[in-house]
Parts: structure tokens; sequence; C-alpha cells
């Protein structure tokens, strides 16, 4: 069994990646990896679903013991990918995808070369901070916390593979799906392919 291929997702807080996760989920059935927070859960969000929600001193004790691919803090909480899922749906031959931030995102790197890396985006800043207003759940601190971020995130967009705009969900949610299907058929992705093709009519051009 070929090994899965890991999909990883990261963008400015506010720009919809995660509702993009979501539709490609339900329409693709990739496996979404749940990251664990110690943020509080919003309306609506429920313990393993959209997050595994921890106490500080939890997510640290995780952290101790190596169960985090990746984890850092964004915004006065932590974040984490757990490991052990991720290493299981890869290891089955699945798509995983991973929502994760910059500096997360730069790790899963290096430990997986073969990840692809996708950012997503709004057109513009103004845009940006349009959108976080009109969530109606944080204060105007915490956008303005927010959209400094994301001043500070711009900095790692040149690391990623791809750059998405998300204007159009649907066109945003269909030139992701373009781009994991497209490099699942890379020649760098195939060798096993390519290996068993070449194996066979080796064998049939013996007969």
């Amino acid at each position: 069994m070929s090994k899965g291929k890991l999909v990883v997702l990261s963008g400015f807080s506010g720009a919809g990646k995660g509702t993009v996760v979501k539709q490609l989920i339900e329409k693709y059935g990739y496996s979404l990896s749940v990251s664990a927070t110690t943020r509080a859960p919003r309306e609506g969000e429920v313990d393993g679903r959209e997050y595994y929600f921890k106490t500080t001193d939890e997510f640290l004790s995780l952290v101790d013991y190596n169960g985090f691919i990746e984890w850092t803090k964004y915004v006065d909480n932590y974040y984490g990918t757990p490991r052990k899922f991720v290493e299981d749906e890869l290891a089955a031959g699945n798509t995983v995808i991973l929502e994760i931030e910059v500096k997360g995102a730069q790790n899963i790197k290096e430990q997986y070369p073969d990840a692809v890396l996708i950012f997503i985006t709004t057109k513009d800043a103004v845009t940006l901070r349009e959108r976080l207003k009109k969530r109606g759940t944080e204060t105007d601190e915490v956008i303005g916390k927010r959209i400094s971020r994301a001043s500070e995130e711009s900095a790692y967009m040149n690391n990623y593979d791809y750059i998405v705009i998300n204007d159009d969900l649907e066109e945003c949610i269909n030139n992701v799906q373009s781009i994991i299907i497209s490099d699942k058929f890379k020649i760098s992705n195939s060798n096993d392919f390519i290996t068993e093709i070449q194996k066979g009519l080796a064998e049939e051009a013996s007969k």
C-alpha cells in the first residue's frame, strides 16, 4: 500500500481556511487531523470535532511526552497537532489534511518533505479585517491582535508550495482540490506505481 499524502492548509485568521477544510472533508472524504488547543470553545464547537480542548497543564503534559508533531502559542493560547493520528492515517494510505499556522507548517515540512503546503488568503487586507468583524465573536482588541499576527505571518507566505485566494468559496475549494489531485499524480509521488508497471511489463515481455 502506498503511503498517504499529507496536505497542510494555513492562512490568516478570517481568511476562511476552516470552511475550506470542512468542505474538502465533506466532499472528498479526506482525513482531518483535529488539533488540540487551550482556547475556550466557541458556540457550537464540540470537543474532538473542531478541536480537542485542553487545559494548559494537559497540553504541556502532552508536549513533554512528544505527543505533538508540532505545537505553538498563538494569541495567548496553545495549539498542537497530535502525532499518532497523522502517522496512522498516512501509513494506511490516506490523504490527511492539517489546518495549522505558519511556523507549525514549516516544522511539518522539515519532518515530512513530501507534504504539500497551501496558504489560504483573502484578496486584500481590508477584506480580512471585514471578515473578522463579521464573525462577531471577538473584541476590537483581539481583532487588532489577529491583524498584527497576519502581518507577521505574511513573511512566511513564500515558503508555501501554493497560494490560493479565497474570494469565491466554491472556486477556492475547487482550486485546492486540483492542487491535491495534481500533486498526487506527480512523477515524484508515483515511483511505487511506476515500479509495478515496469515489473509487470517485463514479466509480460518475457512470456
